[in-house]
């Protein structure tokens, strides 16, 4: 055996009961190179014949490209001379539109301008109709203010008492002298007793007279409305109370003072200068009321005693009217006996007026007959020159004695 067959034999490695040589090892790497290659053409050949067919493909693709590329470019044509057209229309109807915008918007300014015009006069109205009101407005609020002013000095007049008296006597005083005439009521009259009241009514037919008083206790009227403001419910009960039992002490001094049998009315006016106090005391002291009915003293209100005044006024016409009735019935008497003098004359013209009406029936007759005379007289000398022609008239004499008994006829006629 030669050294390369002897090498070729070199056991490399043992597999089980079979020994591997290097000459194995050799030829199954020259197979596994051999295979490796074949593998190698195999992909080599597989990636040609897809390139091949690739290149197929994208000539395709490319042939397919050129033809929808002209197809494009057709149509690309196409739309233009389609937008040619549309933008001749578009052109055309941009122009109307235009111009119909155009006459629209100065229609619209010229309304708007309109409408801006009168706006602006409107508004310059309105804000003079603004000023002015706000000129009453400043008006009444200076009003306000001013009465407001009079307010706090009336709560100011009202804080006193001899003021608030003299407060309730003049509103009292105004009423009474407002409605009755002068010299049926006096004011701080003096009675038997030497009491004054502060009004006196007098009453017809020697009937006593009416007393008005005017000094109500209101500052325990204001201690209930201080008590309602600032106080509680105990507040507001004490308060109450309190009002009550002055105005409970000032009706029995009324009642005692100024109730005299025969010299005043049984009944006596007791003043409220306020209608909103007296409205509050008929509604929260109706008992308080009562009491005072009891003892024959009214609360009045302002307008209640207007009324009271007015109801008295008419009682005094009435009484003076009864007094001066004889008088009246005189008048009266007199003035029948001018109506039956005037009846009288009236008589005696109407005969007048007859008289003259048959004297003036006897002159339409006189004119009538001369009327009728003249007509006949005008046909006369009509007909004279419708005989003569054209020739001229005769001289109007008497010829015979025919016209002169005619015209002799005519006149026995006409008496």
């Amino acid at each position: 055996m030669n050294a390369p067959d002897t090498l070729f034999s070199l056991p490399v490695t043992q597999l089980g009961a079979t020994t591997i040589t290097l000459g194995h090892v050799l030829a199954a790497a020259g197979l596994i190179v051999i295979l490796v290659f074949l593998v190698l053409c195999m992909s080599l050949w597989r990636a040609g014949r897809e390139r091949a067919r690739a290149a197929e493909d994208a000539a395709i693709r490319a042939r397919q490209a050129e033809e929808r590329i002209a197809d494009i470019i057709r149509s690309q044509n196409e739309m233009q001379g389609r937008m040619g057209a549309i933008a001749d229309v578009f052109g055309s109807r941009q122009a109307e539109l235009t111009k119909a915008i155009g006459e629209r918007l100065d229609g619209m300014s010229s309304r708007l301008g309109n409408s801006i015009t009168e706006q602006t006069k409107s508004t310059h109205e309105n804000l003079a109709k603004l000023q002015e009101r706000l000129a009453v407005i400043d008006t009444a609020q200076n009003n306000i203010q001013s009465l407001a002013g009079q307010v706090v000095q009336l709560q100011h007049i009202l804080s006193n008492k001899q003021t608030r008296g003299a407060f309730g006597q003049s509103r009292m005083e105004a009423i009474v002298a407002d409605g009755l005439p002068h010299g049926a009521y006096e004011f701080q009259a003096t009675l038997s007793n030497g009491n004054r009241p502060d009004c006196l009514v007098r009453m017809p037919n020697g009937a006593p007279d009416l007393v008005i008083d005017a000094k109500f206790p209101l500052e325990s009227w204001n201690a209930i409305r201080a008590a309602a403001d600032e106080g509680g419910p105990d507040a507001q009960k004490v308060a109450a109370q309190t009002f009550r039992r002055d105005v409970e002490v000032h009706v029995k001094a009324i009642s005692e003072k100024y109730l005299l049998q025969g010299e005043t009315q049984d009944t006596a006016f007791m003043f409220v200068p306020s209608e909103s106090i007296f409205a509050e005391i008929h509604e929260n002291f109706e008992a308080l009321v009562q009491k005072a009915h009891r003892a024959r003293i009214v609360i009045v209100s302002p307008s209640l005693l207007m009324l009271s005044i007015q109801v008295i006024q008419a009682v005094l016409k009435d009484a003076r009217m009864r007094e001066q009735a004889h008088l009246i019935q005189g008048e009266v008497i007199r003035l029948m006996e001018d109506v039956g003098r005037l009846d009288e004359r009236v008589r005696k013209l109407q005969t007048h007026f007859v008289q003259a009406n048959r004297d003036i029936d006897l002159i339409i007759t006189s004119t009538e007959k001369v009327t009728k005379r003249g007509a006949r007289i005008e046909a006369l000398e009509l007909g004279a020159e419708h005989a003569g022609g054209d020739e001229p008239a005769a001289p109007a004499r008497v010829a015979d004695g025919t016209s002169g008994r005619l015209r002799l006829h005519v006149v026995d006629e006409d008496k």
